[in-house]
């Protein structure tokens, strides 16, 4: 049974995760993992990146990546493979997540796949390429979803995230108990399908809001003019902590005003979207894609028209203003 303190650390050789209440039996191989900078690192990036400075949604990419390692293990436990690729498959991600991708030409998968590499030369037992082959679904796993369909790694994405802004009907535990897995692709009775798909509508939608695309839009503005000048470097960007990013920002002259009102005041900010007139000095930004992946009931896709609604939306041009500015 598991501590009276659930750590990241994989301290006495388990992982307990409070979100789905899975005990997981660590590896040696997994323990070495979460020793690794690596891996450790992910503890230091948010996985709502931007949007956890103005909203609920605080926890890291380790606890997101310990949780699909969770549900790996209630579901394929001796599945070793997926269960290491499970704990890397987000190590390429770059401080604030998607915040900043495409920044500098960097690109989290890439970025995965070198890091996989690395670890293979540093931690003895990594097929790197098994790994890779596995998270870029190019080998049938319980990773592995049908197109459309609703996998692991988003399952503990939506419901992780709607744990934390409220929005869970059934305890996640609970509906753990009552899904099932088709060849790597969640499947549910029709309630449960339902639910899952309202969190992935909601999921969405809050990805469109106003407290995402702020601190969105802002932060790649200020980390851009970073990189513009010089001051960082795409390769400094990749290997950084949000807290190595802020100290940058908050030191640099061009953007330290600009980085502790975001922190402080993030409200200094209004949001507006559609292709019309761009206020002057407005910062632009573009929502191209969305999450909107859905279960199968009894093996069959499920289809929503909000979903549809909602791809049809896309893309979604944002402009934002800060008080003062016209």
């Amino acid at each position: 049974m598991h501590g009276d303190a659930v750590d990241t650390l994989g301290i006495d050789g388990v992982w307990f995760d409070p979100l789905w209440r899975v005990e997981v039996r660590l590896t040696p191989l997994e323990r070495r993992l979460l020793e690794t900078w690596t891996v450790r690192r992910l503890a230091f990036v948010a996985h709502a990146g931007g949007a956890a400075l103005t909203t609920t949604q605080s926890y890291s990419r380790l606890e997101h990546s310990l949780g699909v390692l969770a549900l790996v293990t209630a579901f394929a436990p001796d599945d070793h493979l997926a269960r290491t690729t499970a704990l890397l498959h987000d190590v390429g991600h770059l401080p604030f997540s998607h915040t900043l991708e495409g920044l500098g030409g960097l690109e989290h998968h890439s970025l995965g796949r070198t890091a996989i590499r690395r670890l293979a030369d540093e931690v003895p037992g990594i097929d790197a390429d098994q790994v890779i082959a596995v998270d870029e679904g190019r080998v049938p796993s319980v990773l592995t979803s049908v197109p459309g369909g609703l996998k692991l790694d988003h399952l503990d994405s939506f419901l992780r995230s709607g744990q934390a802004h409220g929005r869970t009907q059934t305890p996640p535990h609970v509906l753990l108990g009552r899904l099932r897995l088709v060849g790597g692709t969640v499947d549910a009775d029709p309630d449960d399908a339902l639910e899952l798909a309202d969190l992935a509508i909601r999921e969405a939608l809050a990805q469109r809001s106003a407290a995402n695309l702020v601190p969105v839009t802002v932060l790649r503005d200020l980390v851009g003019r970073l990189l513009d000048r010089g001051a960082l470097s795409p390769a400094d960007l990749a290997r950084s902590t949000e807290d190595e990013v802020w100290a940058r920002l908050v030191a640099d002259p061009d953007t330290a005003t600009d980085a502790e009102l975001l922190r402080r005041r993030p409200q200094a900010w209004r949001m507006r979207t559609g292709d019309g007139p761009v206020p002057t000095g407005a910062l632009r930004h573009t929502v191209s894609r969305g999450y909107l992946d859905l279960p199968t009931v009894g093996g069959r896709a499920l289809r929503d028209p909000r979903v549809e609604a909602l791809a049809a939306g896309l893309p979604l041009r944002v402009a934002v203003t800060r008080d003062g500015v016209r």
